[in-house]
């Protein structure tokens, strides 16, 4: 009964700002930014096209032919000793179709047992891991379709949760014009097994965005809604071909960490992003609890360009 209480008490000031904006759900680590390049905009992207398998985690349908043999690992280190890290794999499958996997993670350090009159009972363990396979395929030009099957498992200290579940996306590009648009139902399912009796549901959304680049600046406009009536503004700049930076507000995140003195940077981010020959390195930061402001980093090696 005390370990209940001791990391469940724990989990909830550490992911208070995430349940507030989300209600009850399960496995909630995921609602936190899993790519730096969408970090640094906001959070969430559905709709930016850009060489960076991260982006597969906001978007299956953001998988395709170009991300051929990318190997990618993003970590955000998030309050305290608290982490959140992915690792992502894309290969081409023939000309038109895409396939990945991927596996992210969320570690909560060093944890303490306390009984009810504060004495020591031991270390407590806590993990959640999420198992990913993504999909995508050009349906015509313009159109993309993809989906990623989703495997969730919890541990916190032999208290077991999994959970099933799937994300849908669609994208439409138009190179030309830099212009896209992508949509995405995200954490579709439900937990199969529950930490006690009741099952909980998966903290799911739909989203839908949209990206515009100006035509004679390098310069790029995204704007997400979600269902949940989140809006997201993110502007990023691209000075070359190996070079970003960018910056982002997530009002409802701003909303839900608003207090009377202090967090006036709440709900905004910024990053930006490096490619060298075969390496490219984004990082981000941001504040996703009221306690602390978030570093991320991604890095990702382009394997094909190896010649492996």
């Amino acid at each position: 009964m005390y370990k209940k209480i001791s990391i469940g008490l724990l989990l909830a000031l550490i992911f208070a700002p995430v349940w507030a904006q989300e209600g009850k759900s399960s496995f909630d680590y995921l609602l936190l930014p899993h790519s730096a390049r969408a970090a640094a905009l906001g959070g969430d992207n559905v709709s930016l096209i850009e060489n960076d398998v991260s982006l597969i985690y906001n978007n299956p349908a953001l998988l395709g032919t170009e991300m051929d043999k990318t190997l990618n690992a993003s970590y955000l280190a998030y309050v305290a000793d608290v982490g959140i890290g992915n690792v992502a794999f894309a290969k081409a499958a023939g000309e038109r179709s895409a396939w990945g996997v991927g596996v992210q993670y969320a570690h909560y350090g060093n944890l303490k047992e306390m009984s009810e009159d504060n004495v020591f009972l031991g270390d407590l363990t806590a993990k959640d891991l999420c198992a990913n396979v993504f999909y995508a395929h050009d349906l015509t030009e313009h159109i993309r379709g993809g989906i990623s099957g989703k495997f969730f498992y919890s541990d916190y200290n032999h208290n077991t949760a999994i959970g099933l579940g799937v994300d849908l996306g669609l994208s439409y590009y138009n190179a030309e014009k830099g212009f896209s648009i992508g949509l995405a139902g995200k954490n579709i399912g439900r937990q199969i097994k529950a930490y006690e009796e009741e099952l909980a549901n998966l903290p799911w959304d739909i989203q839908l965005g949209l990206t515009k680049k100006l035509e004679n600046a390098p310069i790029r406009f995204s704007l997400t809604g979600t269902w949940k009536q989140n809006c997201i503004v993110g502007i990023d700049i691209l000075p070359s071909n190996n070079f970003w930076f960018g910056v982002g507000y997530n009002m409802k995140r701003a909303d839900a960490m608003h207090l009377a003195e202090g967090n006036k940077f709440g709900g905004f981010s910024a990053g930006a992003g490096l490619s060298i020959k075969a390496f490219d390195v984004s990082c981000a930061v941001g504040k996703y609890n009221v306690s602390a402001t978030s570093f991320m980093i991604s890095v990702s090696t382009f394997l094909s360009e190896m010649k492996l």
